[in-house]
């Protein structure tokens, strides 16, 4: 699973794939409905690469926690982020069970499934563990 060039905008509804980067920003192509738009260097932008989920002993990397829902669903959609907040937690604690549950919210957890689910449409998660090249000395 690569999500090196996804991003999340802030005020922006689902997640965008970042395509140019220019001199003022950058032009990001969005996975709901494939248009562009560009991005200034002011607007609130993170890549899903640096983004976490607290645990009771460490944050893990949102792919961790992508992964941990590909093997659970066998690659295939999740449940609904609609879902009441009951139902997402229960499903949340079978995905990440030692998530820490003073400080994500159920509203993370709605975000979470929602990327999971655009994501899953467009192909681009896996339940496979990324294989790391080591250099040639």
């Amino acid at each position: 699973m690569n999500l090196d060039k996804i991003l999340a905008i802030s005020g922006k509804p689902g997640l965008f794939a970042l395509k140019i980067q220019t001199r003022t920003g950058f032009v990001a192509e969005s996975l709901l409905d494939g248009k562009k738009i560009t991005v200034g260097l002011k607007s609130n932008v993170s890549l899903l690469t640096e983004i976490s989920m607290y645990t009771n002993t460490e944050e893990k990397p949102l792919a961790d926690v992508m992964r941990n829902i590909a093997i659970k669903e066998d690659n295939g959609p999740a449940i609904s982020h609609k879902e009441d907040n009951a139902k997402l937690v229960a499903y949340f604690l079978e995905v990440l069970p030692d998530y820490d549950q003073d400080r994500v919210y159920p509203s993370d957890i709605k975000k979470v499934i929602n990327w999971y689910n655009m994501l899953q449409a467009k192909g681009l998660v896996s339940k496979e563990v990324p294989v790391v090249e080591e250099e040639v000395k």
